[in-house]
């Protein structure tokens, strides 16, 4: 395989992705246009801009909630038949019963068929295109790293659950022995040299050892950088990747970098914030109500006691409240003390297995929420047993408490069920990205990997 500098970076795929799924569609419905009779989606219609529009809006907005646009999904076969699939069919549902903004449900009924075959041909072209021939080697980006061994192993650890990038060789003191990656010692690499021969798109650096990035390695890079080559440090580059603070920052050090998101002095956005909180909220309520019926079946024939019960959380600033959740448990789940949840745990029963996975057990939360204690979106709250103890161990970890806790949160859906100091730790670094970068986007972000973890059943 020749090198290539030509690369599509994840947000370049991500755009490819979307703009095609919308184009396609809607090119494929005029070509049909012209040489059949088709009728439901007819261009010659004045309002075809705002069909075009609106079928646009509802294949994206479904196509996130079904992880279209996870690159790791969009990648396999099967996984973007089934994603394509569910999307094109909840997107045409909604559409044919939105007829203010979509024709008026033809005679001929068929012709929602057709609508909805055209439509997941058409994208499914596209995704196969992008299989074939875009998420291929030749596109990857080439990447060469110039750190210590820590380093290179945190950046290996991360791209694992990467499919967009291509380390091609790394320049340190020492070998890893890493039979994949070609070794360059620091005291011989010529980087201009390394750059040409493996395509290099984008270099990166050490973040913690100064010393491995001497005054010769220091001109290169710049000498380099003046061409237009990208360089970024570890740090920078975990961040990007994994979407979470880099485990370095935590230093005295931290609060050079780390400032909260200017969302968070946005009086419009914090006043949105609490309105979105209140209505869906009180949407969650009504549901609730609608719900215990049938759980209150389900207890019976499967989770004997009480349908709910509280529990002591930490709140925003470190204030206690009492958490209402859907009992999941065996009645004395905790009698000697209080243990972290862990997946597969043995106390949860059959009735409340079901309820986790469906994350119905959460419900009973708008009420905090309404009141108050929480809000739709944060760091979900933990006990302050919990607390005491992580605070220890964790630096930092009080920072969480700065804003409210969520009923979902960025750690929620990026991370497993914490069950030690280490997942903890995890979460943590999604807590804190959270709270560095909040804004409107990511939590639409959030709402729909929620939505998505509970239409595939992936809680815990």
């Amino acid at each position: 395989m020749p090198n290539t500098k030509i690369h599509f970076s994840l947000s370049e795929r991500k755009l490819y992705l979307r703009l095609l799924d919308v184009l396609l569609p809607i090119l494929s419905f005029y070509v049909i246009s012209l040489v059949t009779e088709y009728q439901y989606f007819n261009f010659k219609n004045p309002q075809i801009l705002t069909w075009s529009i609106s079928l646009s809006i509802y294949v994206l907005f479904f196509g996130e909630i079904f992880e279209m646009y996870n690159l790791k999904v969009a990648s396999d076969k099967y996984l973007t038949l089934r994603s394509t699939v569910l999307t094109v069919l909840f997107a045409t549902i909604f559409y044919v019963f939105t007829p203010y903004y979509s024709p008026l449900l033809p005679q001929n009924r068929l012709q929602i068929l057709y609508f909805f075959g055209v439509i997941l041909i058409s994208i499914l072209c596209n995704r196969f295109i992008y299989i074939q021939f875009i998420f291929s080697p030749r596109f990857l980006k080439n990447i060469l790293i110039i750190a210590e061994e820590a380093e290179i192993e945190k950046i290996l650890a991360c791209e694992q659950h990467q499919e967009i990038n291509m380390i091609k060789c790394y320049v340190s003191d020492e070998n890893i022995k890493n039979d994949t990656l070609k070794f360059i010692d620091i005291q011989h690499a010529n980087i201009a040299e390394l750059v040409k021969e493996y395509a290099i798109n984008e270099i990166i650096v050490s973040s913690t050892n100064s010393a491995l990035i001497t005054k010769k390695i220091n001109n290169q890079l710049i000498a380099i950088f003046e061409k237009g080559l990208n360089i970024k440090s570890v740090d920078s580059f975990i961040e990007n990747e994994t979407f979470r603070v880099s485990e370095n920052k935590l230093t005295h050090n931290f609060y050079s970098y780390f400032t909260f998101s200017k969302s968070q002095e946005n009086n419009v956005y914090m006043s949105f914030h609490r309105i979105l909180d209140i209505g869906i909220s009180l949407l969650g309520i009504v549901t609730l109500v609608f719900l215990v019926p049938f759980v209150v079946l389900g207890n019976l024939a499967g989770n004997w006691g009480g349908l709910f019960y509280t529990q002591n959380r930490v709140g925003k600033r470190g204030k206690e409240f009492k958490i209402i959740k859907f009992r999941s448990m065996v009645t004395n789940a905790e009698e000697h003390g209080a243990v972290w949840a862990k997946k597969n745990d043995m106390r949860v029963t059959k009735f409340g297995r079901l309820l986790r996975k469906s994350r119905i057990d959460e419900i009973p939360q708008f009420i905090n929420v309404l009141k108050g204690d929480m809000s739709l979106i944060g760091p979900r709250p933990e006990r302050p047993e919990f607390v005491q103890q992580l605070e220890q161990d964790l630096p930092y970890y009080a920072m969480r408490h700065v804003i409210k806790p969520g009923l979902t949160g960025w750690a929620q859906v990026m991370h497993p069920y914490a069950s030690t100091v280490k997942d903890q730790q995890d979460k943590l670094m999604y807590d804190l990205y959270y709270i560095k970068e909040r804004n409107l986007l990511m939590d639409f972000k959030i709402i729909v990997k929620t939505i998505s973890t509970v239409l595939f059943f992936r809680g815990t």
